[in-house]
């Protein structure tokens, strides 16, 4: 009976992956309070902290095509994914021993190049799930634990940075953080790769590197329904950056500046739980509606924390925007690996995370311009984003069957033509 041998091997390598998964991820959501908690110890000062968090983030959305059609060019993905992962964990520890230290061009240099390692950890890890698992219910479930695992890590990777910041030093951890990543490496080396890359056989790919990274651009814009699901999560996640600041001042607003890091982590609990949830119990849903009931389902849940006094049911209402948020991520994951061409996937993984980053990014200075504002608006205004988002996925988005299935899936783009 060979099939049992290979399910065997296909649990072993996505339990693998996982762990991988969970700790570069680990390393990345852990670097928002470490660097600014070790800025805050040797300067007095947490500005440079948020200097070097923006030059982290702003390489994501640049790096993220060349690094995807880099990964699909490489005949040995495994080591590409080895130096990423190498690469960023190196800099984390670098800049442990650098931020409040060397001179702030060094420490910002040394952010950049970090950085550019982001969108391996933040997209194109998840691109390996279609070489692991064959499609269908096996590879459904596991981007749900995929985004479970994301969601884990939003919540473990601040709570570690803060617990051994204030046990040990901040130094402390950042190299803790580091070693988490160095961890990622090491584990992503026994990864298989056989299926994840595909190359025609014997020969070697054709196009230039100008023509796949025009590829995988134009895959995300032409077909149909990731250009859909781009537009609809990067406006979301331009009301998802401005979340935690916004929450924060909504606690202080309402007397209790504490409360904010209480909503902010009942929020990540839900998502945690919304994306286990979908893992253990697949919805009778397609994945572009599973989508569409997310946004809409977060809009909602926070449009009414925003109208309510209880610091309870404002607690309550976080949690069940987390829950809605959580299926977001594992709709969003499916969606990309279905549509998105073989010889371009990691292109579309990695780029669509850096989008997302950037409209985050947005969004956080958007609040920071509007601040003056009541927070309850603010949070209302973060609510209608993401009903404006839902609105504009079910519009954009191509019609699918009853099943889910989409029409036959558009090609690659030729890109021949380019030199």
């Amino acid at each position: 009976m060979p099939r049992r041998p290979a399910i065997s091997r296909a649990r072993s390598g996505l339990l693998l992956y996982l762990a991988t998964a969970f700790f570069a991820r680990l390393a990345e959501e852990g670097m928002a309070v470490a660097v600014v908690l070790l800025a805050l110890q040797h300067s007095g000062s947490a500005g440079q902290g948020a200097f070097v968090l923006t030059a982290w983030m702003a390489p994501h959305v640049i790096a993220a095509p060349l690094v995807g059609a880099l990964v699909s060019r490489m005949r040995r993905p495994r080591l590409c994914y080895l130096g990423a992962l190498g690469g960023f964990a190196a800099a984390i520890a670098v800049l442990a021993l650098s931020v409040g230290r060397a001179p702030a061009p060094v420490t910002l240099a040394v952010a950049l190049a970090g950085g550019s390692f982001g969108p391996v950890v933040s997209g194109g890890l998840s691109s390996l799930l279609t070489g692991l698992l064959p499609a269908g219910g096996p590879r459904d479930r596991a981007y749900a634990l995929d985004a479970a695992v994301y969601n884990a890590a939003s919540v473990v990777g601040p709570a570690v940075a803060g617990l051994t910041a204030a046990v040990a030093s901040p130094g402390a951890a950042m190299l803790l953080l580091a070693g988490a990543a160095a961890t990622a490496a090491a584990l992503v080396a026994g990864l298989p790769y056989g299926r994840a890359h595909p190359a025609p056989a014997g020969r070697a790919p054709a196009t230039t590197l100008r023509a796949e990274l025009a590829a995988g651009l134009m895959a995300v814009w032409r077909i149909r329904a990731l250009r859909a699901l781009t537009a609809g999560t990067c406006l979301a996640f331009v009301g998802v950056g401005g979340l935690t600041t916004t929450t924060v001042l909504l606690a202080g607003h309402r007397g209790d500046p504490g409360a904010g890091g209480i909503l902010m982590t009942a929020f990540a609990l839900g998502a945690l739980a919304g994306s286990l949830a979908v893992a253990g119990w697949q919805p009778p849903l397609s994945d572009p509606r599973l989508a569409t009931l997310a946004l809409c389902g977060t809009g909602l849940a926070l449009a009414a924390a925003a109208l309510t006094v209880s610091p309870a049911a404002a607690t309550a209402l976080f949690v069940l925007a987390g829950l809605c948020d959580g299926p977001l991520l594992t709709a969003t994951l499916r969606i990309r690996a279905a549509h998105a061409p073989p010889p371009v996937r990691a292109q579309v993984f990695t780029l669509g995370a850096g989008l997302k980053i950037t409209a985050a990014a947005c969004g956080a200075t958007l609040i920071g311009v509007a601040a003056a504002l009541p927070p309850p608006l603010l949070l209302l205004g973060i609510a209608a984003v993401h009903l404006a988002a839902a609105l504009l996925y079910t519009l954009v988005r191509p019609r699918t069957g009853p099943s889910g299935t989409p029409h036959p899936p558009a090609l690659l783009p030729d890109t021949r033509s380019l030199p």
